[in-house]
Parts: C-alpha cells; structure tokens; sequence
C-alpha cells in the first residue's frame, strides 16, 4: 500500500460515489492505490469513468454491499442517517468519515491551497489546477465539477501543490489547514445551516484562522463580505492577507476587463508594472476568478507572467457557462447558478457575448430552504433574460416546506416585468424553447439539479 494513503483509506466504501465531491476523493484515492468501493442511486458516466480506475460501483443502495473488509465509510452531508450501508457500519463498527475529513487526510504531507466562498469555487479551483499542471507543476486536485469529461474533477500529481474546493456550506472547511486560502466572497447562503451572516462570517473566520502559520489569504477586494471579513481577520497573527480586485488599493488590482465574445482580456498591477492575459470564459466575474487564482499561484512560486499565460489554458467547466451545442442558428448554453448573484453575473455574461440575440433561460430553483429565502431575489434576476421558463423546485436532500414553490420567483419576476412560462412538466420544455427560440438566440439551462440534462433535448428539438 502507498504511504500516501492513510491506514483507514486502503478499502474505503463511499456512499453517493457518483456526486461530484464524493467521486473526486474517490478518484484520487483509486490513483493513489487504494481499493476504492461504493454505491449510488443511478448509472452516471462518472459512475464509469470510476469503474475505468478499477472502483467497484454498485447502483441501489443495501447493506449486503459494504465488504468485510472495509476499512471506512466515507459520505456526505446529502446521506441520511436510514441509510442502509450507514447504518451496517455503524453497526459493525467500521469508522465513518465526512468527506472533508477523507480529502483532509489527503492534504497531508502536501501544500494545500483551499478555495472558498459563496460562489466561484469550481471555476477558480479549476483555472489553478489547468494553469499550474501547464507550468508543470504538477498539481494534486480535487474540483466540485468535471474540466471537460466525466471522472476529470480530480488527479494525483507528483508535485507538491495540492489544490481542493473548501466548501462553506457545512462547515466541512473547518477541517482543512492550507498553506494558501482563497475566499472569493461571503454572502448568506445555505439556509438549513446558517441563520444568519454572523454565522457565516463567524463560519469562515475559523476557516481562515486554519490557515498555516505564514500561510497566505487571497480574498477580494471589491465584494462587501469579503471586506468585512478581511477587517475581521486582519490581527490573526502570521498571516499574510493579499487583497485583489479592481478596488483602489487592492494589492492585485484589475486595471480593465475587455470583452471579447466568450473570452475576456485581463490587465493587472502587480509589483507596479502592467500585466494582460486572457480568460477564455465570457464574464467579468469569471476575470475575477482568474486574478484571484493569479494571486494564490504566486503565493506558492509560480512565476507571475508564466501563471498568467497558463491561465488561458483553462477552457471552462462542465456547467459553468458551458456550450452545449448549436441547432438552427441557437446556441445552448448550461449554466449552474442557483444563487440570484450567480444568475446575475451569468446572465450579464452572457449578454455580453450574445451579439444582438435574445437571452432565454430555463431556470430549475435549488432547495426549498434557498427558494423561501431568496426566491424574491431570483426571480429579479431573471428579470435580465429575455424570457424565462422556469421550473419546479429541485429538492436534493431537503424535503417539501408547505408554501414554498416556485410561484415565489415567478410572482417577483413578472412584478419586475419578466417573460415568465411557468413549466411543471420536465419533458415538455425541449418544446416550449423550441417554440420560443428564434435563430441568434443563446437558450441557458440553469440551476444547480438535473436542469443540465435538458440541454441535449432542447438541441435536439431545435434541430428537428
């Protein structure tokens, strides 16, 4: 066995391996040699790009498929305690994990660097592990979305860099201790857990006072959480705090962010002189990401010119602003955002990019909690679009609230004066877009559910 797996990782059994956090840490420990099983409740590609690093998948879940010799079970926070395979271990007593604890135990040994915030986690994770694998750097990596295939969200490298999402919204990040922290911005999310934002500033002060002694903050300069959190932490001793954005006084300040299409043009200050690359993604928000991974990839020795032509490698991220296609002269586009600041930027991204077409969106809400809390919000956000189809909530791990539907974004789009189809039926929205679209249009499916399987159909359609 590799001594870079831990003794309670040789045989480890995930529950829910084919979700995108889930199956990175599975990936990486089948890469690092340990014999890696698990269970989920469908067939997915990432359930056989698994399968093609020797990973026992089983579909269904029963406690006749835990192996004797299991050493963990690992799972997150969506595995309800009824589970079947849970519940066999605790029974047996095999130790079980959070899958922060698992990527945790991976991290050791390495230099970490921990992306966190409220959005952006993905896309910047991924623009650091592209770049720095380009300068051949060799990065270790786990990434909450697929680069460009199934089974693509994480790598062993031989280097010592390791890069992972950190992610806020269980307060599993307390559990890592990087050498380099990204936090991208901080607003209130994740309503199930956090009632408030102190609780979400108290939330990342613990993760930021993790960081190790010498160790590097990158965190914007523009977003007023941010800010208020850098005010909070500016005493934690041993830490440098490297603040980037186009905010007067930001250490790595963005000079200008020019549009071009679906890429944009980044210019910089660093060490007083001017430095210009390309983000090949549409987006202001997206330049941002790309300036934040800037700052992180110096922070442990990436030449800066070097890292920044690197960046252009990266090319996107399976659901973030993704082309899935053209049919009759309309492009679709998927899109993850289910926060109304995501919508937002994604919306106003693609605008940008959309030359004189019209921007329709079939947005598919996120969770019941988030919709009761922020329902008002999205439908504002929709209100960018051209017009919208917008679809029943997506529950996920959380069951139905009395009251809570869709209805609430549609009434707070319409009072903003959007063009608003309510959709109940997944399988007749391929021909309400159709219906609807006109060539020059971009049509985004958008949200953070099953939406994206959606986008295959509606080309399909368009072309028929």
């Amino acid at each position: 066995m590799s001594p870079s797996v831990p003794p309670t990782m040789e045989r480890p059994h995930f529950i829910g391996i084919g979700g995108a956090g889930m199956s990175g840490v599975a990936k990486l420990l089948a890469q690092r040699g340990a014999l890696v099983a698990g269970s989920d409740s469908r067939e997915s590609e990432t359930a056989a790009a698994l399968r093609a690093l020797g990973v026992t998948v089983h579909i269904g879940h029963d406690a006749a498929q835990l192996a004797q010799d299991a050493t963990a079970v690992v799972v997150s926070s969506a595995i309800r305690p009824e589970n079947p395979e849970l519940a066999a271990a605790r029974e047996r007593g095999v130790p079980v994990l959070h899958r922060s604890e698992a990527l945790a135990a991976l991290m050791e040994g390495t230099r970490p660097i921990a992306v966190a915030g409220t959005h952006g986690k993905t896309t910047t994770t991924s623009m650091l592990a592209v770049a720095l694998s380009a300068l051949g750097m060799e990065p270790s990596y786990v990434i909450g979305g697929d680069l460009d295939a199934p089974g693509s969200n994480a790598r062993h490298g031989g280097g010592e860099v390791f890069v992972a999402e950190a992610d806020e919204s269980d307060r599993s990040f307390h559990r890592y201790a990087p050498e380099v922290a990204i936090v991208l911005n901080v607003e209130l999310d994740h309503h199930a857990n956090y009632a408030s934002m102190e609780e979400i500033y108290d939330s990342f002060e613990t993760f930021v006072g993790k960081v190790r002694p010498g160790g590097t903050l990158v965190v914007s300069a523009d977003q007023p959480g941010a800010v208020e959190l850098t005010s909070r932490v500016r005493d934690i001793g041993g830490l440098r705090i490297v603040t980037v954005g186009e905010a007067q006084g930001a250490d790595l300040r963005v000079m200008k962010i020019t549009p071009r299409g679906l890429t944009s043009e980044v210019t910089v200050l660093l060490d007083g002189r001017m430095l210009t690359f390309t983000v090949s993604v549409p987006g202001r928000h997206y330049a941002l990401n790309a300036v934040a991974a800037l700052a992180a990839g110096i922070a442990v020795g990436a030449p800066a010119r070097n890292l920044a032509s690197a960046l252009a490698k990266y090319t996107g991220v399976q659901r973030r602003l993704q082309l899935k296609g053209e049919a009759a002269g309309v492009q679709v586009i998927d899109s993850y955002a289910h926060h109304p600041t995501e919508m937002a930027a994604d919306l106003e991204a693609i605008r940008a990019a959309a030359e004189g077409g019209r921007v329709l969106v079939v947005f598919q809400p996120h969770l019941f909690s988030r919709t009761r809390e922020l329902g008002a919000e999205m439908g504002g956000a929709l209100a960018l679009a051209d017009a919208s189809v917008v679809l029943d909530i997506y529950p996920a791990r959380e069951d139905p609230v009395p009251g809570v539907t869709s209805a609430l974004i549609i009434d707070a789009a319409r009072a903003a004066g959007a063009d608003v189809t309510a959709e109940s039926d997944r399988d007749a929205v391929p021909g309400v877009v159709a219906g609807m679209a006109k060539q020059g249009d971009l049509v985004l499916t958008m949200g953070a559910g099953d939406v994206t399987d959606l986008g295959p159909r509606i080309l399909a359609r368009l072309g028929s």
